[in-house]
């Protein structure tokens, strides 16, 4: 029995009840492949992910669908593209030759996220509107759509402080020479349309035969409801205000498409900690395989599972990243020891990455995944003694080394030093020295050494943050590091005690 704890699978219960018992339920999430796309777009395709997964947990049939929205135009230069691409704005974007290699635009950004997508174990089923808008798959739906403009406009209107122009339709058409959309319509006539262009060229052409056809994204979104059936996608709060194109789509789908809108969940932003929006064409746009470089697809996962999606959050590559890691492992030692309580254990098979996983992992016998916390790694990494780690601590490793390199304080980073560069009397001394007997005279645990560092400063009477201070500075040459314990540990206490040894 599937629990009823998790928000994904409370959103399930709700499908089933709303849209009826049915053969198969369709789940969609889309997107313009106007630059890279980034981790604040991920939370659409992962919300949708996770409500797939809910449903077919509860034995259900579902077709998870996303559109490449690749017949959108191409509006603006992104920063990481040569400024040369303007003289291809106005075409679709699937009509761009890729800046970065053979194909398109728009095939260059759509690969590059469904093979991210892979890796975090999201493989929906891909459509690439352009391959359906030039197969004039829409016909009878941009039909329909010029038959009820009238209607279109009533509901657009009722949200605009200006009403939109007589002569307004809810089509776009990309003239067949240029292949832009600065077209002009002059006349629709049933199924044949004529337009003009300021490139010169002028044209009939009936869009039951030629490609040439857009619906305007305002329409375009509750059509292909329409199409492909829908019964669940979420959208941003753009899309989820007043007026936004959720609620015209609702009554346009109704009115003109006849059908009844999907159930919707509005999702809030995700932001980098300390950073600025994200904007694929402003080149401020993290990709999910620069983020994979820190995090492991399941604790990648763990961040969006373990907040609704109605609450925004940040994505931290700061020292916080230790304490996402070790919540995660916390989450995974519960689970496997059957602490974890019934939301606990849902937001943790939600994480793994394969879902053919997690019912194995409830039988008698499965084990724990053996890997070694990220804060340990910290030291392991930087003293280059990775090599007897098992696979996976070694796969975790590659992520610290990462977040090493690229992002963590100076307080993460450190040399283990050959020389004491500091002088030290009195009780500082002394607690050194103290220090230096205990490990001669004892093997400890982390936990042990730990308690021992208090020990030996209620002995001597120093404080504690001086007699960390100095023991970092002696081994390490800076007033702070990783834990104190597991650095001396790793670092091998003979060492230690030599360093120890030369304090003046």
């Amino acid at each position: 029995m599937v629990e009823k704890f998790f928000w994904a699978d409370q959103i399930a219960d709700r499908i089933i009840k709303e849209r009826g018992r049915k053969k198969v339920y369709v789940c969609a999430s889309g997107i313009t492949p106007s630059g890279t796309i980034h981790i604040g777009n991920f939370r659409e395709v992962i919300t949708t992910d996770l409500v797939v997964r809910a449903l077919r947990d509860k034995g259900k049939k579902v077709r998870f669908i996303y559109s490449w929205d690749d017949f959108d135009r191409f509006r603006k230069v992104p920063v990481n593209v040569n400024k040369n691409f303007e003289k291809y704005l106005g075409m679709p974007v699937s009509d761009v030759p890729s800046p970065f290699g053979n194909g398109s635009y728009a095939e260059y950004f759509e690969k590059q996220f469904e093979i991210s997508l892979k890796k975090v174990g999201i493989e929906p089923e891909f459509i690439r509107q352009a391959i359906m808008n030039k197969k004039c798959k829409y016909t009878k739906l941009v039909k329909k759509a010029l038959d009820n403009v009238d209607i279109i406009k009533k509901i657009l209107n009722e949200y605009r402080k200006e009403p939109l122009a007589k002569e307004w339709l809810p089509i776009t058409v990309y003239c067949e020479k240029c292949k832009k959309d600065f077209t002009k319509i002059l006349n629709v006539d049933g199924y044949e349309i004529e337009y003009s262009c300021t490139c010169g060229h002028k044209d009939k052409f009936d869009f039951r035969k030629k490609g040439l056809v857009g619906m305007k994204w305002r329409i375009d979104w509750p059509a292909r409801w329409s199409y492909e059936k829908v019964d669940f996608e979420p959208g941003g709060i753009d899309h989820s205000v007043l007026g936004g194109s959720f609620m015209t789509g609702k009554e346009i789908v109704k009115k003109v498409f006849d059908y009844e809108a999907p159930m919707y969940q509005m999702y809030d932003w995700v932001r980098i900690k300390g950073g600025k929006e994200f904007s694929s064409s402003s080149g401020n746009a993290l990709g999910v395989d620069d983020v994979l470089e820190v995090y492991e697809p399941e604790v990648l996962r763990f961040l969006f599972v373990g907040t609704r999606p109605k609450k925004g959050f940040q994505i931290s590559f700061d020292n916080d990243v230790i304490k996402l890691y070790e919540d995660f492992d916390a989450l995974e030692r519960k689970y496997y020891d059957g602490s974890a309580n019934l939301q606990e254990k849902r937001m943790y098979e939600m994480c793994l990455v394969r879902r053919s996983a997690y019912p194995k992992v409830q039988r008698s016998g499965a084990k724990k995944p053996e890997r070694v916390g990220f804060r340990s790694l910290i030291t392991l990494v930087q003293l280059n003694k990775i090599s007897e780690l098992n696979k996976d601590s070694k796969i975790r490793a590659e992520k610290v080394a990462n977040w090493i390199e690229k992002y963590a304080g100076e307080d993460m980073r450190f040399k283990v030093q050959e020389k004491v560069k500091i002088k030290l009397s009195g009780k500082d001394r002394e607690a050194m020295l103290e220090l230096k007997k205990s490990l001669e005279r004892q093997n400890y645990t982390e936990g042990e050494l730990f308690d021992e560092f208090y020990s030996i400063c209620e002995k001597v009477g120093i404080k504690n943050t001086d007699f960390f201070r100095n023991a970092y500075l002696i081994i390490i040459g800076k007033e702070k590091g990783p834990r104190l314990a597991s650095l001396i540990l790793e670092v091998e206490k003979e060492k230690v005690i030599k360093l120890l040894g030369k304090v003046k």
